[in-house]
């Protein structure tokens, strides 16, 4: 076995040492410094002919910076790819000259692949011969068909070499800006929604109406912009086609309006079995495509509600206003920091209190929702029980004003929350009550109860109201310590008269 084994690391040795002969002998030392086979520009490139194997495939130009796939297929090519080998080969770096005359091109596996470069201007393309790697630094031997040396060039190109076809496609089946997007109306099994665009804000319609969180819209129309192609199943869909994949009528339909380039499309996907298909109103393709955008599909709008009450950071506030009880106090924040009493002496106010309420009005989270048809009175919000209203910088002849609006504490409203939460989780271990003894379950439906009414008395739920929206937020009544009683509250502690 050992002597096998030997033989064989003998015989590698023998035929390594052929080919550092072989290629070595008639080498002509490295190229002078920024020697290049092709040295032009590859905005000048109109056609390019890559051979590879029995594939080739022909790009063309489209406009300044699109290109398309003319043969064996018409479609849309991968920019990417095509700009790669546009750049590199336009511009190709020699590592150093193998032979100036060779007399035998098939020891170097030239001509194993081919890239033909038509330029603006000129009749002839430049044809670049790539051969196969040289053993000994895995760099590939090149040459120009209209020159006679042969060249080692970089083992980066080894990836381009490999590609095919389907390598070069643009995938995507429908790209678009998604900032362009101003209404989606979805559909996905029994899921339906419709939101819209205000601004820069997106807004369910359906089935409830609300502030969205963009995060969630804005993830979707990434998702379905980027959606590409795993697999070309048609190139040119017809009924047939579509009835095939049961495209003719999907469980998910999504359709996008984009006002400003006066276009519409509605994408359509199914599952079959284990694999996903999908196309668009304006798409002549089928694709296979990965399931994940299933997730962003199946998503409850009512979880994509915006859960933040007001939307700012508290390093952009420069003023606020806070009206609660007999008390209504203005501070305004000067252009080193410090907070000031919207009075005639301007008395400077404790930075660190006021700081920390506005971060606790940024904070606030909902923890559920009251949707119209409202009585604010019921809620203690006409008139609120108080008032926070704070101006956001959002440059410096300009400040957004949001106002929130508090209303009443909703304790039993909590201590059914808890006792829900309670009884379930004492359902869930009902298999290993049945093992304890009457006195251990009364034991533990005790301390159950304990716990439930400890939450409670801990986390009390206030109602609050964003002025510009018309629903209510549940909210942490946590925060309402932090407002001022009195304009004492918010004094500098070293100004407050003992």
């Amino acid at each position: 076995m050992k002597f096998k084994t030997t033989l064989i690391l003998l015989v590698v040795f023998l035929a390594l040492l052929a080919f550092i002969l072989l290629f070595n002998v008639k080498d002509v030392g490295k190229e002078k410094p920024g020697d290049k086979l092709v040295d032009l520009s590859s905005k000048d490139i109109e056609r390019i002919v890559f051979k590879t194997g029995e594939e080739t495939v022909t790009f063309k130009r489209e406009g300044e910076d699109e290109w398309l796939i003319s043969e064996p297929i018409e479609a849309k090519a991968d920019k990417y790819e095509v700009d790669r080998i546009a750049n590199d080969f336009s511009s190709l770096g020699i590592d150093r000259v193998v032979e100036e005359e060779p007399s035998d091109l098939e020891k170097y596996g030239i001509p194993k692949e081919e890239i033909s470069l038509y330029f603006k201007g000129k009749e002839e393309p430049i044809k670049i011969l790539v051969g196969m790697e040289n053993p000994l630094d895995q760099k590939f031997f090149a040459k120009r068909e209209d020159e006679t040396r042969v060249v080692l060039i970089s083992s980066s190109h080894k990836t381009l070499f490999e590609k095919k076809l389907f390598d070069f496609r643009e995938k995507s089946i429908f790209k678009f800006d998604t900032d362009n997007v101003m209404g989606i109306k979805l559909r996905s099994g029994d899921i339906q929604w419709e939101a819209e665009k205000k601004e820069k804000e997106w807004f369910l319609r359906t089935p409830v109406e609300s502030l969205a969180e963009n995060s969630d819209i804005t993830s979707l129309l990434s998702s379905l912009s980027d959606l590409k192609a795993k697999e070309f199943v048609s190139e040119a869909k017809t009924d047939e086609e579509s009835k095939k994949f049961m495209l003719d009528a999907p469980a998910n339909t999504i359709t996008l309006q984009m006002p400003l380039e006066n276009q519409e499309v509605t994408f359509f996907i199914q599952k079959v079995e284990d694999k996903v298909y999908a196309t668009t109103s304006l798409s002549t393709k089928i694709i296979e495509a990965e399931d994940t955008i299933l997730s962003k599909l199946e998503k409850d709008p009512r979880e994509m509600r915006e859960k933040q009450v007001a939307d700012f950071y508290t390093w952009e506030v420069n003023k606020v206003f806070v009206e609660s009880g007999d008390l209504s106090l203005t501070v305004i924040k000067d252009d080193e920091d410090k907070w000031h009493f919207d009075s005639a002496e301007k008395e400077e106010a404790d930075k660190d209190k006021i700081d920390e309420f506005i971060r606790k009005i940024e904070a606030l989270q909902a923890e559920g929702f009251i949707d119209p048809p409202l009585d604010l009175k019921e809620y203690g919000l006409d008139p609120p029980e108080a008032k926070v209203t704070v101006w956001v910088k959002e440059d410096e002849d300009k400040s957004n004003k949001i106002s929130v609006l508090i209303g009443k504490k909703l304790k039993d409203d909590v201590e059914q929350e808890n006792t829900k939460k309670a009884e379930s989780e004492k359902t869930g271990t009902e298999a290993k009550d049945k093992e304890k003894t009457g006195e251990e379950l009364k034991a533990d439906a005790k301390e159950e109860a304990e716990k439930a009414e400890d939450a409670a008395m801990k986390k009390k739920l206030v109602v609050v109201k964003n002025a510009r929206l018309d629903y209510l937020f549940k909210v942490d009544a946590g925060f309402l310590d932090q407002i001022p009683k009195k304009l004492e509250d918010w004094k500098k502690t070293a100004e407050i008269d003992t």
